[in-house]
């Protein structure tokens, strides 16, 4: 999940949403910070410590980066809007389809209609066979790897192999490519999608993620495409996209407002520039000494633990906002690797507290009891996760090693994505797990941590992660997290770091995904939680959130439409800007 990183999306629960979190956006009544509203024009400068993981919007599974895409290069068939109310933010707007959608046969069935007019960065026409091959992508699972390709798999009518995954292999290899004709087809401009289950929220899914995006089948290059951004939104990539460095958005002159009825992309400035790579506390050094370019910048990293003392001076300029975020961190354990009691004893000994205080404190988190947010419909407290105190009980975790005739020490291995907060949260873990009879080494990665975590032949013992609802349904955590049937393929774990593969577990969802009413659906996803805390799959460790700071000519917007983090698609400068 990204500084929440890997997989954070904040588009939880909209009308579920119990909307704590962008209440507290602003300083103004309004939800907007102090002094006037930005102005048309100048470059807003986004900077980055790390590197951003995909463009590829197939590939794309983070919070921050989709609301990105969002609102500057891509367009999907409908899309949410800005709205901080908690109902209307969770309902789809038309974009490039002429409405939200037409269900039929119970959810099964899906057709939109693309509206005439809306134009690739080169100029051609978006076509219907576009739409078909972007969504045909994500089954190409040694191809396309990193996104959200859990839904496709799981809801296309397509027939499945022996191991449960489709018999459609994805456009590269083209094997079961009639199978797939049948499930998505078209007729003009019109596409019709056919599922094997109901998904009445599909329109939802769409609003919130990139794998149903149009893709020209002409520009793609499988893997080689990461980087390549192809535009049909507002703005356009100048020249081509450094990893490790970032890029400039320019205008995009194919692209017409007037085939664009949301509020989404007011598209201020007239270039926003990418910086990647500058240490986090070096990157807030500049925004808090607020001089030139620094002036005009935003970030997507919250601002870090050691520059807290700034915090009072900051909240009187209003340029400090301090929302609840809809996103979970936990751990995840190896339950291909580790047995079940050294799992328990780790959760047991998991010092949730200390954790918390190395992170910045109730500034920056607040205990969790479950991987699913509070905010979810249908949310309850694990009573397993509840009852371990915060601060770990290592007696306990070391009784049951003891019992288990487990040898210790334990010799067990931590990967994370390195920062300096990071790694102080992870030697707060470090210090009760040793206690507890294990001996625990810490292994901080950089950018590739979260490609090797869906490794399917990675060997790691436990490793951090973080979650927020994909769109307003609390069938969007559990399944596509622990599920094993759409998630474990031979290109890829997707968000099943820890390899689970849960009989009853798997049976329950299919319950949850099949009940007649959300109550049923809750009740068994409820349930599936508690067989994830009996075979101690994960570990929740705290709620989110977050710290935003900015330079002092940036019109800072966030909403449940951007996933809570700075909206690219509002934010404008102002007092001349940059």
């Amino acid at each position: 999940m990204a500084s929440n990183k890997k997989r954070m999306l904040a588009v939880t629960a909209g009308a579920l949403l119990a909307s704590t979190a962008l209440a507290a956006c602003g300083s103004d009544d309004d939800g907007g910070t102090k002094g006037e509203a930005g102005a048309k024009g100048g470059t807003l400068y986004f900077v980055n410590d790390t590197p951003i993981d995909h463009w590829d919007p197939q590939r794309t599974y983070v919070g921050t980066d989709i609301s990105k895409q969002s609102r500057l290069v891509y367009r999907e068939l409908v899309t949410f809007g800005t709205s901080e109310d908690p109902a209307e933010s969770a309902t789809p707007l038309p974009d490039l389809a002429t409405d939200t959608g037409t269900s039929t046969e119970g959810g099964k069935v899906w057709q939109f209609t693309l509206r005439d007019g809306v134009k690739w960065q080169d100029g051609k026409d978006i076509t219907c066979e576009d739409l078909k091959y972007g969504f045909s992508r994500n089954f190409a699972t040694d191809v396309i790897v990193g996104g959200p390709s859990f839904y496709p798999l799981s809801y296309l009518d397509v027939p499945a192999d022996a191991d449960g995954t489709p018999q459609y292999k994805g456009p590269y290899t083209k094997k079961g490519q009639d199978l797939y004709d049948k499930a998505v087809t078209c007729d003009g401009k019109t596409i019709t999608y056919n599922f094997n289950k109901p998904w009445p929220d599909f329109n939802l899914a769409i609003a919130a993620l990139h794998f149903a995006s149009p893709y020209r089948a002409d520009l793609d290059e499988g893997d080689k495409s990461n980087y390549q951004i192809f535009s049909n939104g507002p703005y356009k990539l100048e020249g081509s996209w450094d990893k490790a460095s970032g890029g400039t958005f320019v205008r995009n002159d194919q692209y017409d407002p007037k085939t664009d009825e949301t509020d989404s992309r007011k598209a201020l400035p007239d270039k926003i520039t990418f910086k990647i790579g500058t240490k986090l506390e070096t990157m807030y050094d500049s925004i808090l000494a607020d001089t030139g370019e620094a002036s005009c910048t935003v970030s997507d990293r919250r601002l870090p633990p050691s520059k807290f003392s700034e915090i009072p001076a900051l909240e009187e300029k209003g340029f400090y906002q301090n929302p609840e975020s809809p996103y979970v961190d936990y751990l995840w354990f190896n339950t291909e690797k580790l047995p079940l009691e050294v799992r328990q004893a780790l959760a047991t000994a998991t010092n949730r507290e200390g954790w918390i205080t190395a992170g910045g404190g109730e500034r920056s988190y607040i205990p969790a009891y479950s991987v699913v947010n509070p905010s979810v419909a249908g949310y309850k407290e694990v009573s397993t996760f509840k009852d371990i105190p915060l601060a770990g009980d290592p007696d306990a975790a070391k009784k049951i090693l003891t019992d288990a005739k487990i040898k210790t020490p334990y010799k067990i291995e931590l990967r994370y994505p390195q920062s300096d907060t990071a790694d102080k949260q992870a030697a707060a873990l470090k210090e009760t797990w040793d206690k507890a009879g294990f001996d625990v080494k810490l292994s901080p990665e950089g950018d590739v941590y979260y490609s090797n975590i869906q490794k399917p032949d990675h060997n790691y013992d436990v490793g951090w992660a973080g979650w927020g609802a994909d769109w307003p349904s609390p069938m969007t955590v559990l399944p596509p997290l622990f599920d094993s049937r759409a998630n474990i393929t031979s290109g890829s774990l997707g968000q099943d770091y820890g390899k689970y593969v849960g009989k009853e577990f798997n049976e329950k969802i299919s319950e949850a995904q099949n009940a007649t009413s959300l109550d049923d659906s809750i009740a068994a996803l409820q349930e599936a939680d508690q067989i994830l805390a009996d075979d101690m799959v994960y570990m929740p460790l705290e709620i989110a959130k977050f710290n935003w700071v900015t330079g002092s000519k940036v019109d800072f917007h966030t909403t449940p439409g951007s996933n809570s983090f700075p909206d690219l698609g509002l934010i404008g400068l102002r007092d001349g800007g940059c």
